[in-house]
């Protein structure tokens, strides 16, 4: 897909909690096409210690208010920069990046969506356009405690939500691999993002029971191009990089101990 260098112009953020922050992007053209699972480059200014572009994956794409939705975690002084924004401010944005997930093939197709912690971000719009195509997708939400579940309610507006939490503050006690939902209902695919042991054990279960997975991996990436190779995994067909070959990758394609 063609990649664009954007000012966008920020129309809102909504600190979501201490943790987190919705930063919502738009323009005067309208935006280009974007996939569920590609990310954004973002350019940090204002911040002396980010030289970096930081990578944020696309959390929604609101055709019809023409806005690029981001879900920020604050975690450094790139990011405290970013939640720190307020509307009318520009953001340089270099999208969209990556490769993204496989759409359903038909209505029928039963998909279970895993996510947990920010890693939840692609699966939002990932579920919006599974509905627009007519398969309604299972979402599988996985967090520390109650505090830390992102976006359920809106997650509801595209499928049925099935929650984790490690200390049972809301939903099923432990962790997403662990639900009953899993034991109760069989999936032709599942798709998940989040901390790297989530997405291995839900690698091993897939693996287990014989079902398509793809998992969007979370490796450290400057360039977003693939020319600085920080982001490289080793996978079936040697190293590659995530951000040009990725983020989403077929767990058959990557060397995980499953």
């Amino acid at each position: 897909m063609k990649k664009f260098v954007l000012d966008l112009t920020v129309s809102g953020v909504e600190r979501i909690s201490e943790k987190y922050a919705l930063v919502r992007l738009t323009g005067e053209a309208p935006l280009p096409a974007m996939l569920p699972g590609q990310f954004v480059e973002v350019r940090v200014d204002g911040s002396p210690s980010t030289f970096l572009r930081r990578p944020i994956s696309i959390n929604f794409v609101d055709r019809e208010r023409n806005e690029l939705w981001l879900l920020v975690a604050v975690v450094g002084d790139g990011t405290r920069a970013l939640a720190s924004l307020g509307a009318g401010d520009r953001l340089n944005c270099l999208l969209p990046l990556g490769n993204g997930f496989t759409l359903p093939a038909g209505r029928s197709e039963r998909v279970l969506l895993v996510g947990g912690g920010v890693g939840v971000a692609p699966l939002l719009y990932l579920g919006a356009e599974m509905r627009r195509l007519g398969c309604e997708p299972t979402f599988l939400l996985g967090a520390r405690r109650a505090a830390d579940l992102l976006q359920v309610d809106l997650f509801k507006k595209y499928g049925r939500v099935y929650i984790t939490t490690e200390d049972g503050s809301e939903g099923e006690r432990g962790f997403v691999t662990n639900h009953s939902v899993l034991a109760s209902e069989r999936f032709d695919r599942i798709q998940t993002c989040g901390p790297k042991p989530m997405m291995v054990a839900v690698a091993r279960y897939a693996a287990k029971e014989g079902i398509d997975c793809e998992a969007s991996l979370e490796n450290m990436m400057a360039c977003g191009l693939g020319a600085c190779l920080c982001c490289v995994e080793k996978t079936t067909e040697g190293n590659l990089c995530v951000c040009k070959e990725g983020p989403v990758f077929n767990i058959k394609k990557l060397l995980w101990q499953l």
